[in-house]
């Protein structure tokens, strides 16, 4: 963390994306609020390849232990596989309501209360911190989300690199299912960072091309307004297909 001391005593935090971007290619996108995509008859044919490091098997792993133990469900699948398992089960054995919390609490279980407090302390709401969270979340988060990078919006009149850009996302490319996106992923991200840091974030799906937006210092909409829960879900939805379950109940 980079800080510069001035004469009145007080601590100004320079810009994070300087010197985490170092290790990313730049990109300015306009500012977006909401998507609603067109009925996903047909998705993109192309699936990613993951390479998953140790790093990446390691931070798979413990999330998905995590979510196995907060549904009370284990599974004997590995990598990837065994978190989208985990995840499948928190959606088959609760409702919407009790999906969002599980997801909270496997979070808790994941990531260390007393860590958290001290981020929160060390980074109070500010361009600073958007912009840290941004930057950080496209270098240490890819194992989860897949390739993302930096963008621009407007905040309080000035521009920001405060948005992340998710080029398509890994969980929805698996799940395949817009109401595992939004319940599990979407909604319990959402509150777990503004609880957690203080910092509000509103996660922007676009269904057409499983992109997503994350855009950290934006309040997220109610759910009867967010475009998001008036997309129907993809025809060849997995959760609909192998198990006969409605994936927007």
């Amino acid at each position: 963390m980079m800080m510069a001391q001035h004469g009145n005593n007080s601590l100004t935090l320079t810009s994070p994306y300087q010197w985490m971007m170092k290790l990313k290619h730049k990109s300015k996108s306009p500012f977006v609020v909401g998507v609603l995509a067109r009925p996903a008859e047909n998705i993109a044919q192309e699936t990613n390849v993951y390479k998953d490091n140790w790093f990446d098997h390691l931070a798979i792993n413990h999330l998905s232990k995590s979510v196995q133990a907060s549904t009370g469900h284990s599974n004997r699948k590995s990598g990837y596989e065994s978190l989208v398992e985990a995840a499948m089960v928190a959606y088959k054995e609760f409702n919407s309501n009790e999906q969002k919390e599980v997801i909270i609490q496997a979070l808790d279980r994941a990531f260390p209360r007393p860590i958290l407090m001290l981020i929160r302390t060390m980074l109070p709401p500010s361009k600073f911190a958007r912009e840290y969270f941004a930057a950080f979340t496209t270098l240490f988060f890819a194992w989860l989300v897949g390739p993302s990078e930096v963008r621009e919006s407007e905040m309080n009149g000035r521009r920001e690199k405060n948005v992340v850009h998710i080029k398509k996302c890994r969980f929805l490319e698996k799940t395949n299912c817009v109401g595992m996106c939004i319940n599990l992923c979407k909604m319990p991200s959402q509150s777990f960072i503004k609880d957690a840091f203080g910092m509000p974030v509103n996660m922007v799906p676009n269904f057409d091309d499983m992109s997503c937006e994350m855009i950290f210092g934006q309040e997220p909409p109610p759910s009867t307004d967010d475009p998001a829960f008036k997309q129907p879900c993809y025809r060849l939805c997995k959760t609909k297909q192998n198990h006969g379950m409605n994936c927007l109940s």
